[in-house]
């Protein structure tokens, strides 16, 4: 009885360590791609020539949103716009403020509004309510390397990367595991697999200053 359950153990394990591999494969495939050839591009900057292109704006906020800002900028120095300032400011300058922290002073309102691959703000002079928007971008390159990065992403894209960080350790894992089982067939396994732990190890402890 045990002799036959032995094969049967192993199927269900080879059959269940490759349906987890497959799936986690699947999820993370887009991500490694992008995470991989971004990989190269934040290695090589100098590869990749960005032209930053500038994009200004100007307006004046009705006089009584104006003094709606100029009333904010008694309390504290750092808040959300109010509703109506930030409903205003975007639908005049095409943007998304999305609730971000303005920065209050008595003549001015700041707010930074940076984003993958751009940096951009507006600032509101105040009483006047003179409005001066400036949007810097840095092309796709820039783009999916600030999304590598993980920087000026926002929550969901940051859940994004956790998610797809657990992937890829399933994908890992579930991966040694299938070669620890197919090893007593492939000779070369675990010779090549410590090749892959050894190089970079060498290189951190003899290159990497």
């Amino acid at each position: 009885m045990k002799a036959s359950s032995s094969p049967q153990r192993r199927s269900y394990w080879l059959k269940t360590l490759h349906q987890w591999h497959w799936m986690s494969a699947a999820l993370s495939l887009a991500g490694l791609i992008v995470f991989a050839a971004t990989g190269i591009t934040l290695n090589n900057a100098a590869w990749v020539e960005a032209s930053p292109q500038v994009q200004a704006q100007t307006a004046t906020l009705p006089a009584d949103i104006a003094a709606m800002l100029v009333e904010r900028a008694d309390g504290p120095d750092k808040g959300p716009l109010p509703a109506l300032a930030e409903q205003w400011l975007d639908q005049q300058l095409h943007i998304r403020i999305g609730g971000r922290t303005a920065e209050y002073s008595p003549d001015e309102v700041y707010v930074g509004l940076p984003e993958p691959g751009a940096d951009a703000w507006l600032a509101v002079a105040l009483p006047g309510g003179e409005v001066e928007y400036e949007r810097t971008t840095r092309g796709w390159v820039a783009y999916f390397n600030d999304l590598h990065k993980g920087r000026n992403t926002g929550a969901a894209w940051s859940w994004f990367i956790d998610i797809f960080a657990v992937a890829c350790l399933v994908f890992a894992f579930t991966g040694l595991f299938l070669m620890k089982m197919h090893a007593a067939n492939r000779k070369a396994t675990w010779p090549v697999t410590g090749l892959g732990i050894l190089i970079p190890l060498i290189l951190m402890l003899l290159w990497v200053h």
